[in-house]
């Protein structure tokens, strides 16, 4: 991975801008009911009266820190096995600040734009999900929308645990990839949501020559916080920039991880498809998500069989989305080795006569028609790339396409179009992205 050039002198600087000394203080993101990063040394850190000592205590460990002349701290506390029973914290110097009830498994971030800002209340089936929304050992991060000019050092809100009550309003998709993840591994935990509906992927991202003003009033507040990975769901607001697209989402995960000091996992979402988006330019979007996975720990959830309405760019299904998303962290993070994480994703393409045989990624036990049905969404074309809609047939783990109006076929497209609904899936019921053979620059994420 490409190494950024940040100096150590600007990441402390922006993780300590100035605030008033005198008493301990310690950032907003450190609050009771919180979960910490479990098999991590846990990152604290925050403010007091100049060259003071500050006691941190935590599950039987202490750490004593000076502060510098500015009135800042920094401590390292030793890394602690996941933990599902509350814990105080507590931060000594001229005061005394205890926190309370802190769990220790697994952290997340989810971020994008309005597909994962929208909540439980606006997404499928809300009155069933809220009222099932009773887990102790997940607690919730619901930063507020601030942009600002510098990185800030604090944020407006406070962890709470999941309940009926507490997550109506905060991200579905998010919620339903940490549910997953408590079923799974029944460990805490935590889920902090930092996300801006219509938000293009650029103010999020932060470089050696700068930062953007979502990054620097809602994540540059959390670094250096210790924490497992990233969900991120966006791309609407940057959907006519092709392959342009995935050298933003380059610079966005090496700026966060390099930030952050963490290599952590990357999972995102392709976006579904939409009627409103100029003709042609949603299909190359999905290409540069494709090619994302190239990138070294990351993963894609694909979406095109979840629209419900084809005019609202916002699908309701929220539980197969997050979903999705956990079996990515599950088999890739996790080593749960026996899941198949991702629908088929094109490999390869070779003529055969006046047919064109399709090999893919992530056939798991073979390749299905959703709904039983005639594959859909297939095209072919010859070198003069003139696409006609073709027959596709499942043959072993390959798709054969054809047409009769194309005697020497050379390239195929699947579902590119702004209002696919391909039906190809794997055995696992997961779909196939969709892709262009000629020139094709996305991965497979294997």
């Amino acid at each position: 991975m490409k190494t950024l050039l940040f100096s150590s002198a600007v990441l402390l600087s922006a993780i300590f801008s100035t605030v008033g000394n005198a008493a301990v203080k310690l950032p907003s993101v450190f609050t009771s009911n919180m979960v910490l990063q479990r098999d991590k040394p846990i990152a604290i850190w925050g403010w007091a009266d100049p060259e003071e000592k500050v006691e941190i205590s935590f599950a039987g460990t202490k750490s004593l820190v000076d502060t510098t002349k500015e009135g800042k701290w920094f401590a390292e506390l030793p890394a602690q096995k996941a933990n599902a029973t509350g814990q105080n914290l507590t931060i000594k110097a001229s005061n005394t600040i205890e926190l309370s009830d802190i769990l220790i498994g697994d952290v997340w971030i989810g971020s994008g734009q309005s597909n994962m800002e929208w909540s439980l209340n606006a997404s499928a089936s809300p009155k069933e999900t809220i009222a099932g929304a009773n887990h102790p050992t997940i607690r919730l991060f619901h930063v507020p929308k601030v942009q600002a000019k510098e990185p800030a050092n604090s944020i407006n809100a406070t962890w709470k645990i999941c309940t009926p009550q507490n997550i109506p309003n905060f991200s579905a998709v998010l919620y339903h990839f940490g549910v997953r993840l408590q079923k799974d591994l029944d460990i805490p935990v935590g889920l902090i949501n930092s996300s801006w509906g219509g938000s293009r992927i650029e103010p999020w991202t932060v470089t050696s020559s700068g930062s953007g003003g979502m990054y620097n009033g809602m994540i540059a507040p959390l670094v250096p916080l210790t924490f497992k990975g990233v969900i991120w769901y966006q791309g609407e607001s940057n959907v006519s920039e092709g392959m342009k697209y995935y050298e933003r989402k380059k610079a966005l995960i090496e700026g966060w991880r390099t930030v952050f000091k963490n290599d952590m996992p990357f999972y995102f979402v392709q976006i579904a498809p939409w009627a409103n988006y100029q003709p042609g330019k949603l299909p190359e979007l999905w290409e540069a998500q494709v090619a994302s996975l190239k990138i070294p720990g990351t993963g894609m959830a694909v979406t095109t069989d979840l629209v419900d309405n084809i005019k609202d760019i916002h699908p309701k299904n929220k539980f197969d989305v997050g979903n999705r998303l956990a079996l990515w962290a599950l088999a890739k993070t996790y080593g749960k080795k026996d899941l198949v994480y991702s629908g088929p994703l094109f490999q390869s393409a070779k003529a055969d006569g006046a047919k064109m045989v399709l090999s893919f990624a992530h056939v798991a036990d073979g390749l299905k028609s959703r709904d039983g049905k005639e594959l859909s969404d297939f095209e072919i074309a010859g070198d003069d790339g003139v696409f006609v809609p073709a027959t596709a047939e499942i043959v072993g783990k390959t798709v054969v396409v054809s047409s009769e109006k194309v005697k020497a076929p050379s390239q195929v497209r699947f579902g590119w179009s702004n209002t696919c609904n391909p039906n190809l899936i794997n055995s696992a019921g997961l779909p196939a992205s969709p892709f262009r053979t000629k020139d094709w620059q996305g991965g497979t994420g294997e």
